[in-house]
């Protein structure tokens, strides 16, 4: 089992970001040896270099927030994604697709970007936005990105009418193959919140309040973070 801090991409994708905030973001990142850092294209550059003496990975999202661009501007996106150093892609499916019940396409698009990725090594998480699809939608779009080679489902982009449930949880688990794992993101802010998700099959969890529930994880197990992991923060900026 890894270290409860590595279930945490943090993340910060507010469109009024400024460089200084996301540098904050990267400090506590390593701080607390989070699993990745997660941001908009526009800031990969920099977090990149700030991390590039890291063992913290960088994130990026595409297609963020609605999933409505073509699926050739999220080739695009994700191929200047990568050039510019990000280690896992976030893609937003196309949710009209799923609405449409065009489960073929919708998969389609998730191969040619699972591709891009694989193909440099780096891993994709689909985000299907589970609180605009019903039960018979979710399963299908999990089974459709499982076939398509996505290597997570992801719940939400946090920026829809709601976040993760246990529930849906639960049920993205049972329409997919052990090798598919599961990022839930949206409205987790609490440390009870991240257990719940992790109980109900969460192998990632996608959190803005990353720092308070490790700060709420720590005091509740009576730890503290290693000195070596303050000093490599701070060396970083």
């Amino acid at each position: 089992m890894h270290p409860f801090s590595k279930y945490f991409d943090h993340t910060l994708l507010k469109p009024d970001a400024t460089s200084q905030d996301i540098s904050n973001l990267v400090k506590e990142a390593a701080a607390y040896d989070f699993h990745s850092v997660c941001v908009s294209g526009c800031h990969l550059p920099l977090v990149s270099r700030l991390l590039e003496e890291s063992s913290v990975k960088t994130a990026c999202v595409v297609g963020f927030p609605l999933g409505a661009s073509s699926s050739e501007v999220k080739c695009f996106e994700t191929e200047n994604a990568l050039k510019d150093g990000a280690d896992e892609i976030d893609m937003v499916v196309n949710i009209g697709m799923i609405k449409d019940s065009r489960f073929d396409a919708a998969g389609e698009e998730i191969k040619r970007i699972a591709e891009i990725c694989h193909t440099k090594g780096v891993i994709l998480k689909t985000i299907i936005e589970t609180c605009l699809l019903n039960k018979e939608e979710i399963e299908m779009i999990c089974r459709s990105a499982e076939a398509a080679g996505t290597d997570f489902i992801k719940t939400s982009t946090g920026f829809s009418t709601g976040g993760a449930k246990p529930e849906d949880i639960r049920l993205i688990r049972a329409s997919v193959s052990p090798s598919v794992k599961i990022k839930a993101s949206g409205g987790i802010r609490t440390l009870d919140d991240a257990i719940t998700m992790i109980n109900a099959g969460a192998d990632r969890l996608g959190c803005s309040a990353s720092v308070s529930i490790m700060e709420e994880y720590l005091l509740k197990n009576k730890e503290r973070l290693p000195s070596s992991r303050n000093a490599a923060s701070k060396d970083l900026l």
